[in-house]
């Protein structure tokens, strides 16, 4: 188990990279659309693929928030409950977690799959397949159900955690 959290830890801190570059891209084509349309120009796909790559920020990056505890958590009735209590209040809201991003993972595979199929483009006349972006959903949130499997651990009645 300990080589498997090795494993996704690093998955984890590669997909912070990958997140962290193409939120720099966005940045960079933001500025870029704001001076070349101050000067009097205009192109049609800048805006749309700094969407693309801020979604797919959002997505590649969850495992990363999840392994650095970045997200929302239940800390204030943590703290307010006993040690074992809270230990498996943890527990608890990290089974339903995993259950949520599994759920949202395969229900982006099943959109990226039928996205895909069909060869869907969006509306613009840039028209870019829109795959390519359906499919961060299933790959950040499918890792992100990794991260969690690495995370877990059942409480036991003393108050320590398994090795599961």
């Amino acid at each position: 188990m300990k080589e498997f959290r090795q494993v996704v830890s690093k998955l984890s801190d590669v997909c912070a990279v990958v997140a962290g570059v193409l939120l720099a891209l966005a940045i960079v084509v933001i500025v870029y659309m704001i001076v070349r349309r101050s000067t009097g120009f205009s192109t049609d796909w800048e805006l749309e693929f700094a969407v693309f790559m801020m979604v797919a920020a959002l997505f590649l990056g969850s495992p990363y928030c999840l392994k650095t505890e970045g997200h929302v958590a239940v800390g204030l009735l943590e703290m307010a409950l006993s040690q074992k209590n809270a230990a498996w209040l943890k527990f608890a809201s990290q089974i339903v977690g995993l259950g949520v991003v599994l759920f949202l993972a395969y229900m982006g595979y099943e959109k990226t799959l039928e996205s895909f199929l069909q060869g869907e483009v969006t509306e613009s006349s840039w028209a870019p397949p829109k795959w390519p972006l359906f499919a961060t959903m299933p790959i950040g949130l499918g890792l992100t159900a990794l991260q969690y499997i690495a995370l877990i651990r059942l409480p036991l009645f003393k108050g320590e955690h398994s090795d599961v």
